[in-house]
Protein backbone atom coordinates (compact mmCIF):
# COMPACT_ATOMS: atom_id res chain seq x y z
CA UNK A 1 0.00 0.00 0.00
CA UNK A 2 1.26 2.87 -0.81
CA UNK A 3 0.79 7.04 -1.04
CA UNK A 4 -0.96 9.22 1.52
CA UNK A 5 -4.09 8.20 2.44
CA UNK A 6 -6.74 10.83 1.35
CA UNK A 7 -6.96 13.70 3.73
CA UNK A 8 -9.57 13.48 7.31
CA UNK A 9 -11.23 16.48 8.57
CA UNK A 10 -9.10 18.42 11.02
CA UNK A 11 -9.83 18.63 14.57
CA UNK A 12 -7.87 21.73 13.95
CA UNK A 13 -9.35 25.35 14.88
CA UNK A 14 -5.95 26.91 14.46
CA UNK A 15 -5.08 25.39 10.95
CA UNK A 16 -2.18 27.25 10.43
CA UNK A 17 -0.04 24.12 10.29
CA UNK A 18 -1.98 21.97 7.53
CA UNK A 19 -2.09 25.28 5.59
CA UNK A 20 1.35 25.26 5.22
CA UNK A 21 2.17 21.65 4.72
CA UNK A 22 3.77 21.15 1.17
CA UNK A 23 2.22 20.92 -1.78
CA UNK A 24 0.93 16.86 -1.90
CA UNK A 25 2.83 16.79 -5.33
CA UNK A 26 5.68 17.90 -3.27
CA UNK A 27 5.16 14.95 -1.03
CA UNK A 28 7.48 11.58 -1.10
CA UNK A 29 5.31 8.49 -1.41
CA UNK A 30 4.40 7.09 1.98
CA UNK A 31 4.13 3.24 2.52
CA UNK A 32 1.75 1.58 5.03
CA UNK A 33 2.72 -2.26 3.96
CA UNK A 34 2.65 -3.40 7.43
CA UNK A 35 -0.64 -3.95 9.21
CA UNK A 36 0.19 -2.47 12.38
CA UNK A 37 0.47 1.10 10.26
CA UNK A 38 -3.30 1.29 9.17
CA UNK A 39 -4.15 3.47 12.12
CA UNK A 40 -7.78 4.50 12.06
CA UNK A 41 -9.22 8.11 10.49
CA UNK A 42 -9.39 9.31 14.51
CA UNK A 43 -5.88 9.27 16.56
CA UNK A 44 -4.70 11.67 19.15
CA UNK A 45 -0.83 9.50 20.01
CA UNK A 46 -0.88 11.22 23.64
CA UNK A 47 -3.97 9.10 24.21
CA UNK A 48 -2.64 5.70 22.65
CA UNK A 49 1.00 6.23 24.51
CA UNK A 50 -0.65 6.79 27.84
CA UNK A 51 -4.32 6.26 28.29
CA UNK A 52 -4.34 3.33 26.22
CA UNK A 53 -1.06 1.83 27.61
CA UNK A 54 -2.63 2.78 31.35
CA UNK A 55 -5.06 0.66 30.74
CA UNK A 56 -3.31 -2.38 28.71
CA UNK A 57 -0.45 -2.80 31.13
CA UNK A 58 -1.83 -1.34 34.79
CA UNK A 59 -1.87 2.36 36.06
CA UNK A 60 0.64 1.03 38.95
CA UNK A 61 3.23 0.35 36.71
CA UNK A 62 6.44 2.53 36.77
CA UNK A 63 6.45 5.46 33.39
CA UNK A 64 8.69 7.87 34.39
CA UNK A 65 12.12 7.52 36.86
CA UNK A 66 14.23 10.83 38.12
CA UNK A 67 17.89 10.60 38.87
CA UNK A 68 17.32 11.08 42.46
CA UNK A 69 14.64 8.16 43.14
CA UNK A 70 11.24 9.60 42.10
CA UNK A 71 8.83 6.97 40.51
CA UNK A 72 6.23 8.01 38.34
CA UNK A 73 3.65 5.55 37.95
CA UNK A 74 1.57 5.15 34.55
CA UNK A 75 -1.37 6.36 36.83
CA UNK A 76 0.01 9.20 38.29
CA UNK A 77 1.99 10.42 34.93
CA UNK A 78 -1.83 10.46 33.31
CA UNK A 79 -3.25 12.63 36.11
CA UNK A 80 -0.93 15.08 36.16
CA UNK A 81 -1.01 15.28 32.25
CA UNK A 82 -4.77 15.31 32.08
CA UNK A 83 -4.35 18.65 34.86
CA UNK A 84 -2.20 20.00 32.00
CA UNK A 85 -4.59 19.47 29.25
CA UNK A 86 -7.11 21.29 31.21
CA UNK A 87 -5.01 24.40 32.51
CA UNK A 88 -3.84 24.69 28.12
CA UNK A 89 -6.94 24.40 26.81
CA UNK A 90 -8.97 25.91 29.79
CA UNK A 91 -7.46 28.72 31.46
CA UNK A 92 -4.34 29.65 28.89
CA UNK A 93 -6.52 29.34 25.76
CA UNK A 94 -5.08 26.52 23.83
CA UNK A 95 -7.13 25.82 20.73
CA UNK A 96 -6.51 22.76 18.49
CA UNK A 97 -3.89 23.79 16.32
CA UNK A 98 -1.98 25.89 18.00
CA UNK A 99 1.78 25.99 18.22
CA UNK A 100 3.16 25.22 21.89
CA UNK A 101 6.86 26.44 22.37
CA UNK A 102 8.32 23.51 25.39
CA UNK A 103 11.82 24.07 26.41
CA UNK A 104 13.70 22.81 29.76
CA UNK A 105 16.08 20.04 30.35
CA UNK A 106 14.66 16.50 30.20
CA UNK A 107 12.30 16.29 33.45
CA UNK A 108 9.10 14.24 34.01
CA UNK A 109 7.16 17.31 33.84
CA UNK A 110 8.58 18.26 30.09
CA UNK A 111 7.64 15.21 28.96
CA UNK A 112 4.19 15.31 30.85
CA UNK A 113 3.55 18.46 29.17
CA UNK A 114 4.53 17.59 25.75
CA UNK A 115 1.67 14.49 26.07
CA UNK A 116 -0.68 17.29 27.31
CA UNK A 117 0.00 18.98 24.45
CA UNK A 118 -0.90 16.27 22.07
CA UNK A 119 -3.92 15.36 24.30
CA UNK A 120 -5.34 19.00 23.64
CA UNK A 121 -4.82 18.54 19.97
CA UNK A 122 -1.95 21.30 19.88
CA UNK A 123 0.83 21.25 18.06
CA UNK A 124 3.96 20.16 20.27
CA UNK A 125 7.63 22.53 18.93
CA UNK A 126 9.87 21.40 21.63
CA UNK A 127 13.23 23.02 21.66
CA UNK A 128 16.61 22.62 23.56
CA UNK A 129 17.26 24.15 26.81
CA UNK A 130 20.78 25.16 25.46
CA UNK A 131 19.18 27.77 22.29
CA UNK A 132 19.67 31.03 22.84
CA UNK A 133 17.56 34.03 22.02
CA UNK A 134 17.73 34.51 19.03
CA UNK A 135 17.46 31.02 17.79
CA UNK A 136 14.04 30.91 20.08
CA UNK A 137 12.69 34.22 18.24
CA UNK A 138 13.47 32.36 14.79
CA UNK A 139 12.03 29.50 15.70
CA UNK A 140 8.66 31.10 17.08
CA UNK A 141 8.66 33.28 13.93
CA UNK A 142 8.70 30.22 11.41
CA UNK A 143 6.41 27.94 13.56
CA UNK A 144 3.89 31.17 14.34
CA UNK A 145 4.27 29.93 18.65
CA UNK A 146 1.63 31.40 19.95
CA UNK A 147 2.19 29.86 23.81
CA UNK A 148 5.29 28.04 25.66
CA UNK A 149 5.32 25.97 28.57
CA UNK A 150 9.47 26.62 30.11
CA UNK A 151 10.93 25.21 32.72
CA UNK A 152 11.75 28.22 34.56
CA UNK A 153 15.30 27.62 34.80
CA UNK A 154 15.59 28.39 30.98
CA UNK A 155 13.22 30.99 30.46
CA UNK A 156 15.34 34.01 30.51
CA UNK A 157 16.87 33.99 26.70
CA UNK A 158 12.87 32.93 25.93
CA UNK A 159 11.78 35.96 27.43
CA UNK A 160 14.68 37.97 25.50
CA UNK A 161 13.53 36.67 22.70
CA UNK A 162 10.78 38.77 22.51
CA UNK A 163 8.48 36.82 20.37
CA UNK A 164 5.58 39.09 19.75
CA UNK A 165 2.06 37.70 21.86
CA UNK A 166 4.10 35.03 22.84
CA UNK A 167 2.10 33.70 26.29
CA UNK A 168 4.48 32.16 28.30
CA UNK A 169 3.93 29.79 31.02
CA UNK A 170 6.53 28.27 33.73
CA UNK A 171 7.31 25.24 35.25
CA UNK A 172 9.09 24.01 38.66
CA UNK A 173 9.24 27.21 40.43
CA UNK A 174 7.85 28.81 42.72
CA UNK A 175 5.63 31.62 41.71
CA UNK A 176 1.92 31.26 42.24
CA UNK A 177 1.62 31.52 38.42
CA UNK A 178 3.63 28.20 37.89
CA UNK A 179 2.01 26.14 35.75
CA UNK A 180 2.37 23.50 38.49
CA UNK A 181 0.44 25.41 41.00
CA UNK A 182 -2.13 26.74 38.84
CA UNK A 183 -2.60 23.09 37.39
CA UNK A 184 -2.90 21.25 41.18
CA UNK A 185 -6.77 21.64 41.59
CA UNK A 186 -8.21 21.00 38.19
CA UNK A 187 -9.76 18.03 37.06
CA UNK A 188 -7.69 14.34 37.13
CA UNK A 189 -9.24 13.78 34.18
CA UNK A 190 -9.30 14.85 30.52
CA UNK A 191 -10.82 13.09 27.09
CA UNK A 192 -8.12 13.45 24.36
CA UNK A 193 -8.96 15.59 21.42
CA UNK A 194 -10.26 13.43 18.84
CA UNK A 195 -7.75 14.33 16.09
CA UNK A 196 -7.48 13.20 12.61
CA UNK A 197 -4.21 10.70 11.95
CA UNK A 198 -3.16 13.27 9.89
CA UNK A 199 -3.21 16.26 12.13
CA UNK A 200 0.22 17.50 12.67
CA UNK A 201 1.38 16.71 15.73
CA UNK A 202 4.63 17.93 16.38
CA UNK A 203 7.08 20.47 14.37
CA UNK A 204 11.06 19.15 14.61
CA UNK A 205 13.73 22.07 13.68
CA UNK A 206 16.40 20.77 12.57
CA UNK A 207 19.94 21.48 14.05
CA UNK A 208 23.56 21.39 13.71
CA UNK A 209 23.68 22.96 10.28
CA UNK A 210 24.48 26.71 8.54
CA UNK A 211 21.53 28.84 7.52
CA UNK A 212 17.27 28.74 8.03
CA UNK A 213 16.81 25.84 10.26
CA UNK A 214 14.09 24.12 8.91
CA UNK A 215 10.55 22.63 10.99
CA UNK A 216 9.70 18.83 9.73
CA UNK A 217 6.16 18.52 10.30
CA UNK A 218 4.59 15.22 11.87
CA UNK A 219 1.45 13.54 11.92
CA UNK A 220 -0.11 11.90 14.94
CA UNK A 221 0.29 8.72 13.05
CA UNK A 222 3.64 9.20 12.40
CA UNK A 223 4.50 9.34 15.75
CA UNK A 224 3.15 5.99 16.36
CA UNK A 225 4.77 4.76 13.56
CA UNK A 226 8.05 5.13 14.54
CA UNK A 227 7.55 2.50 17.92
CA UNK A 228 5.83 0.27 15.02
CA UNK A 229 8.22 0.16 12.95
CA UNK A 230 11.90 0.35 14.54
CA UNK A 231 11.23 -0.28 18.41
CA UNK A 232 8.69 -2.84 17.58
CA UNK A 233 10.77 -5.10 14.91
CA UNK A 234 14.08 -4.09 15.81
CA UNK A 235 14.57 -2.89 19.39
CA UNK A 236 11.90 -5.17 20.68
CA UNK A 237 11.40 -3.75 23.91
CA UNK A 238 9.56 -5.54 27.14
CA UNK A 239 7.02 -4.01 30.08
CA UNK A 240 10.03 -4.34 32.52
CA UNK A 241 12.93 -2.34 30.30
CA UNK A 242 14.33 1.15 32.04
CA UNK A 243 15.23 2.87 28.81
CA UNK A 244 17.61 5.71 29.48
CA UNK A 245 20.17 8.11 27.02
CA UNK A 246 21.62 11.29 26.50
CA UNK A 247 19.82 12.63 23.32
CA UNK A 248 17.12 15.50 24.92
CA UNK A 249 13.76 15.53 24.54
CA UNK A 250 14.19 18.36 21.80
CA UNK A 251 15.69 15.94 19.82
CA UNK A 252 13.84 13.64 18.12
CA UNK A 253 16.17 11.08 19.08
CA UNK A 254 15.28 11.73 22.47
CA UNK A 255 11.58 11.92 21.70
CA UNK A 256 11.50 8.58 20.80
CA UNK A 257 14.11 6.94 22.84
CA UNK A 258 13.13 7.94 26.12
CA UNK A 259 9.11 8.83 25.36
CA UNK A 260 7.22 7.78 22.49
CA UNK A 261 9.24 4.12 23.01
CA UNK A 262 9.04 3.08 26.48
CA UNK A 263 5.54 4.53 26.82
CA UNK A 264 4.36 2.76 23.52
CA UNK A 265 5.98 -0.86 25.50
CA UNK A 266 4.41 -0.16 28.47
CA UNK A 267 7.90 0.29 30.08
CA UNK A 268 9.73 2.71 31.70
CA UNK A 269 12.21 5.78 31.11
CA UNK A 270 15.28 7.21 33.37
CA UNK A 271 14.81 11.18 32.74
CA UNK A 272 18.05 12.41 33.51
CA UNK A 273 18.48 16.64 33.39
CA UNK A 274 22.40 15.75 33.15
CA UNK A 275 23.30 12.73 30.70
CA UNK A 276 26.68 13.07 29.36
CA UNK A 277 28.52 10.03 30.31
CA UNK A 278 29.88 10.89 33.71
CA UNK A 279 26.16 10.43 34.78
CA UNK A 280 25.03 7.83 32.66
CA UNK A 281 28.04 5.32 34.20
CA UNK A 282 26.47 5.66 38.13
CA UNK A 283 23.14 5.31 36.74
CA UNK A 284 22.65 2.80 34.67
CA UNK A 285 23.77 0.86 37.21
CA UNK A 286 21.86 2.39 40.54
CA UNK A 287 18.60 2.44 38.38
CA UNK A 288 19.02 -0.93 36.55
CA UNK A 289 18.90 0.75 33.55
CA UNK A 290 18.76 -1.94 30.19
CA UNK A 291 17.84 -0.11 26.98
CA UNK A 292 20.11 2.61 26.22
CA UNK A 293 20.21 5.35 23.78
CA UNK A 294 23.10 7.41 22.70
CA UNK A 295 25.62 8.78 19.78
CA UNK A 296 29.20 7.27 19.16
CA UNK A 297 31.04 9.61 21.10
CA UNK A 298 29.56 8.55 24.30
CA UNK A 299 30.05 5.01 23.85
CA UNK A 300 33.36 5.58 23.45
CA UNK A 301 33.53 7.83 26.41
CA UNK A 302 31.80 5.36 28.48
CA UNK A 303 34.39 2.86 27.63
CA UNK A 304 37.11 4.87 29.23
CA UNK A 305 35.29 5.83 32.45
CA UNK A 306 33.36 2.05 32.61
CA UNK A 307 35.79 0.66 35.17
CA UNK A 308 34.43 0.04 38.83
CA UNK A 309 30.58 0.94 37.18
CA UNK A 310 28.04 -2.08 36.74
CA UNK A 311 26.75 -2.08 32.77
CA UNK A 312 25.17 -5.71 33.45
CA UNK A 313 21.89 -4.49 33.69
CA UNK A 314 22.14 -3.73 29.87
CA UNK A 315 20.57 -5.61 27.22
CA UNK A 316 19.96 -2.84 24.51
CA UNK A 317 21.82 -0.52 23.03
CA UNK A 318 21.12 2.06 20.28
CA UNK A 319 23.51 3.92 18.56
CA UNK A 320 22.44 7.01 15.73
CA UNK A 321 22.88 10.53 14.87
CA UNK A 322 26.19 10.25 12.97
CA UNK A 323 28.24 7.21 11.92
CA UNK A 324 29.16 4.15 14.91
CA UNK A 325 32.63 3.44 13.54
CA UNK A 326 33.46 -0.48 13.17
CA UNK A 327 35.99 -0.18 16.21
CA UNK A 328 33.80 1.82 18.29
CA UNK A 329 31.30 -1.21 18.14
CA UNK A 330 34.03 -3.84 18.40
CA UNK A 331 35.75 -2.55 21.57
CA UNK A 332 32.16 -2.09 23.64
CA UNK A 333 31.23 -5.75 22.27
CA UNK A 334 34.62 -6.92 23.66
CA UNK A 335 34.06 -5.03 27.14
CA UNK A 336 30.49 -5.65 27.43
CA UNK A 337 29.24 -8.48 26.06
CA UNK A 338 26.64 -6.52 24.15
CA UNK A 339 25.89 -5.76 19.85
CA UNK A 340 25.25 -1.98 19.82
CA UNK A 341 21.90 -1.34 17.26
CA UNK A 342 23.41 0.73 14.71
CA UNK A 343 20.84 3.13 12.81
CA UNK A 344 20.47 6.43 10.59
CA UNK A 345 17.36 8.47 11.06
CA UNK A 346 16.40 11.87 10.56
CA UNK A 347 14.43 14.85 11.81
CA UNK A 348 12.87 14.78 8.60
CA UNK A 349 11.66 11.11 8.91
CA UNK A 350 11.54 11.36 12.85
CA UNK A 351 13.75 8.17 13.48
CA UNK A 352 15.68 5.21 12.75
CA UNK A 353 15.06 3.59 9.37
CA UNK A 354 17.91 1.06 8.68
CA UNK A 355 19.26 -0.55 11.28
CA UNK A 356 19.80 -4.53 12.39
CA UNK A 357 19.70 -6.22 15.74
CA UNK A 358 21.23 -9.25 17.41
CA UNK A 359 22.91 -11.80 14.92
CA UNK A 360 21.82 -9.71 12.27
CA UNK A 361 24.17 -7.03 12.74
CA UNK A 362 27.20 -6.53 10.25
CA UNK A 363 30.13 -4.05 12.22
CA UNK A 364 31.14 -1.45 9.67
CA UNK A 365 27.28 -1.54 7.93
CA UNK A 366 24.57 -0.10 9.17
CA UNK A 367 22.00 -2.46 8.24
CA UNK A 368 18.59 -3.15 6.34
CA UNK A 369 15.53 -1.16 5.85
CA UNK A 370 13.47 -1.46 8.97
CA UNK A 371 10.25 -3.19 8.74
CA UNK A 372 7.75 -0.58 7.15
CA UNK A 373 10.57 1.04 5.23
CA UNK A 374 11.91 0.83 1.68
CA UNK A 375 15.77 2.42 1.01
CA UNK A 376 17.84 2.43 -1.80
CA UNK A 377 21.15 3.97 -3.88
CA UNK A 378 20.73 6.60 -6.17
CA UNK A 379 22.63 8.91 -8.38
CA UNK A 380 22.12 12.30 -9.02
CA UNK A 381 19.29 11.92 -11.23
CA UNK A 382 17.39 9.42 -9.08
CA UNK A 383 18.42 6.17 -11.14
CA UNK A 384 19.33 3.33 -8.70
CA UNK A 385 23.17 2.68 -9.05
CA UNK A 386 24.44 -0.92 -9.23
CA UNK A 387 25.09 -2.48 -5.74
CA UNK A 388 28.75 -2.02 -4.48
CA UNK A 389 28.76 1.60 -6.17
CA UNK A 390 28.54 4.58 -3.99
CA UNK A 391 25.47 7.16 -4.46
CA UNK A 392 22.62 8.89 -2.33
CA UNK A 393 20.69 7.52 0.42
CA UNK A 394 16.96 7.42 -0.70
CA UNK A 395 14.29 6.51 1.65
CA UNK A 396 10.71 6.31 1.94
CA UNK A 397 7.82 4.52 4.59
CA UNK A 398 4.98 5.58 6.81
CA UNK A 399 6.83 8.97 7.62
CA UNK A 400 7.87 11.34 5.29
CA UNK A 401 9.61 15.11 4.97
CA UNK A 402 6.82 17.78 4.92
CA UNK A 403 8.91 21.10 5.84
CA UNK A 404 6.80 23.71 6.78
CA UNK A 405 6.68 26.31 4.34
CA UNK A 406 10.17 25.84 2.64
CA UNK A 407 11.16 25.79 -0.60
CA UNK A 408 13.70 23.47 0.19
CA UNK A 409 11.22 20.36 0.05
CA UNK A 410 12.38 20.15 -3.50
CA UNK A 411 16.00 19.08 -2.64
CA UNK A 412 14.75 16.41 -0.43
CA UNK A 413 11.84 15.10 -1.87
CA UNK A 414 13.02 13.98 -5.00
CA UNK A 415 10.87 11.24 -7.32
CA UNK A 416 8.77 10.31 -4.53
CA UNK A 417 12.02 9.73 -2.52
CA UNK A 418 12.79 11.05 0.68
CA UNK A 419 17.26 11.59 -0.24
CA UNK A 420 18.58 11.99 3.06
CA UNK A 421 22.10 14.17 1.95
CA UNK A 422 24.29 10.86 2.68
CA UNK A 423 26.35 8.79 0.60
CA UNK A 424 26.24 4.87 1.23
CA UNK A 425 26.24 1.76 -0.42
CA UNK A 426 24.59 -1.25 -1.13
CA UNK A 427 26.27 -4.27 -0.26
CA UNK A 428 25.13 -7.33 -2.86
CA UNK A 429 23.73 -8.56 0.23
CA UNK A 430 21.55 -6.29 1.00
CA UNK A 431 23.21 -4.08 3.22
CA UNK A 432 23.58 -0.24 3.51
CA UNK A 433 27.09 0.69 4.57
CA UNK A 434 27.36 5.16 5.04
CA UNK A 435 30.22 6.30 3.37
CA UNK A 436 29.88 10.12 4.46
CA UNK A 437 27.39 12.83 4.42
CA UNK A 438 27.38 13.96 0.60
CA UNK A 439 28.93 17.02 1.10
CA UNK A 440 31.82 15.54 3.77
CA UNK A 441 33.27 13.50 0.20
CA UNK A 442 36.83 14.30 -0.11
CA UNK A 443 38.33 14.51 -3.95
CA UNK A 444 41.96 14.82 -3.70
CA UNK A 445 43.74 14.62 -7.07
CA UNK A 446 40.99 12.91 -8.32
CA UNK A 447 40.44 10.34 -5.69
CA UNK A 448 37.46 10.17 -3.49
CA UNK A 449 37.98 10.18 -0.13
CA UNK A 450 35.76 9.44 2.72
CA UNK A 451 36.53 11.30 5.47
CA UNK A 452 34.72 8.62 8.17
CA UNK A 453 36.84 5.71 6.78
CA UNK A 454 39.79 7.44 7.80
CA UNK A 455 38.26 8.29 11.32
CA UNK A 456 37.37 4.44 11.64
CA UNK A 457 41.04 3.67 10.98
CA UNK A 458 42.70 6.08 13.16
CA UNK A 459 40.09 5.28 16.24
CA UNK A 460 41.75 2.13 15.75
CA UNK A 461 45.16 3.89 16.87
CA UNK A 462 45.22 3.23 21.02
CA UNK A 463 45.92 6.91 21.44
CA UNK A 464 43.18 8.37 19.44
CA UNK A 465 39.95 9.41 21.49
CA UNK A 466 37.87 11.01 18.73
CA UNK A 467 38.44 12.79 15.28
CA UNK A 468 37.07 14.02 12.42
CA UNK A 469 38.35 13.86 8.84
CA UNK A 470 37.39 16.84 6.53
CA UNK A 471 38.27 18.52 3.37
CA UNK A 472 40.49 21.49 2.81
CA UNK A 473 41.40 23.71 -0.42
CA UNK A 474 44.52 22.54 -2.24
CA UNK A 475 45.94 24.71 -5.16
CA UNK A 476 47.50 21.43 -6.52
CA UNK A 477 45.01 18.89 -5.10
CA UNK A 478 41.89 20.78 -5.15
CA UNK A 479 41.26 19.43 -1.53
CA UNK A 480 43.37 17.67 0.67
CA UNK A 481 42.49 15.53 3.66
CA UNK A 482 42.94 16.73 6.99
CA UNK A 483 42.34 14.90 10.49
CA UNK A 484 41.25 16.86 13.62
CA UNK A 485 42.46 14.89 16.20
CA UNK A 486 41.93 14.73 19.95
CA UNK A 487 44.55 12.09 21.98
CA UNK A 488 44.02 9.79 25.28
CA UNK A 489 45.19 11.83 28.28
CA UNK A 490 49.35 11.50 28.61
CA UNK A 491 49.62 10.50 25.10
CA UNK A 492 52.22 12.50 22.77
CA UNK A 493 51.10 14.36 19.80
CA UNK A 494 53.16 12.77 16.97
CA UNK A 495 51.83 13.44 13.40
CA UNK A 496 54.57 10.99 11.70
CA UNK A 497 53.25 7.99 13.98
CA UNK A 498 49.74 8.53 13.19
CA UNK A 499 50.24 9.01 9.26
CA UNK A 500 52.32 5.79 9.76
CA UNK A 501 49.31 4.01 11.80
CA UNK A 502 46.77 5.06 8.92
CA UNK A 503 49.25 4.31 5.86
CA UNK A 504 49.22 0.56 7.03
CA UNK A 505 45.43 0.55 7.63
CA UNK A 506 44.60 2.20 4.43
CA UNK A 507 46.12 2.73 0.45
CA UNK A 508 48.15 5.81 0.70
CA UNK A 509 46.12 8.55 -0.77
CA UNK A 510 43.68 8.28 1.89
CA UNK A 511 45.98 9.23 4.54
CA UNK A 512 45.47 12.84 5.96
CA UNK A 513 47.91 15.53 4.53
CA UNK A 514 47.77 17.36 7.91
CA UNK A 515 46.87 16.08 11.12
CA UNK A 516 45.88 19.13 13.56
CA UNK A 517 45.63 18.15 16.93
CA UNK A 518 42.62 19.66 19.69
CA UNK A 519 41.12 19.60 23.30
CA UNK A 520 37.80 19.15 21.34
CA UNK A 521 36.09 18.49 18.71
CA UNK A 522 33.18 21.20 18.00
CA UNK A 523 29.52 19.49 18.94
CA UNK A 524 26.46 20.90 19.03
CA UNK A 525 24.00 20.82 22.13
CA UNK A 526 22.41 17.63 20.96
CA UNK A 527 26.28 16.33 20.06
CA UNK A 528 26.68 16.21 16.49
CA UNK A 529 29.71 16.68 14.99
CA UNK A 530 30.14 20.42 13.84
CA UNK A 531 32.29 19.67 10.46
CA UNK A 532 31.81 22.97 8.90
CA UNK A 533 33.20 24.16 11.57
CA UNK A 534 36.50 22.65 10.64
CA UNK A 535 36.05 22.91 7.04
CA UNK A 536 35.70 26.74 8.29
CA UNK A 537 38.53 27.23 8.68
CA UNK A 538 39.89 27.34 5.09
CA UNK A 539 43.45 26.88 3.87
CA UNK A 540 46.33 25.83 6.32
CA UNK A 541 44.63 24.21 9.44
CA UNK A 542 44.78 25.97 12.58
CA UNK A 543 42.18 27.75 15.18
CA UNK A 544 38.63 26.93 14.72
CA UNK A 545 36.31 30.33 13.29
Amino acid sequence: MTDAPPPHMSAHVDTFARDHLPPPGLWPDLVFDLPELRYPDRLNCGAELLDRTAERFGGERPAFRTGDGEVWTYGELRRRVDRIAHLLSGELGVRPGNRVLLRGPTTPWLAACWLAVMKAGAVAVTVLAQQRAHELATVCEIARVTHALCDTRTVDDLVKAEVPGLRVTTFGGDSPDDLLRRGGELPQTYEAVETAADDVALIAFTSGTTGRPKGCMHFHRDVLAIADTFARHVLRPTPDDVFAGSPPLGFTFGLGGLVVFPLRAGASALLLEQAGPRQLLPAIAEHRVSVLFTAPTAYRALLEGRDGHDLSSLRRCVSAGENLPAATWRAWHEATGIRIINGIGATELLHIFISAADDAIRPGTTGVPVPGWHARVVDDSGSEVPDGEPGLLAVRGPVGCRYLADERQTAYVRGGWNVTGDTYVREPDGYFRYVARADDMIISAGYNIAGPEVEDALLRHPDVAETAVVGQPDDERGQIAVAYVVLRDGARRDPDALRAFVKAELVPYKCPREIVFLDALPRTATGKLQRFRLRATGGPPGHLK
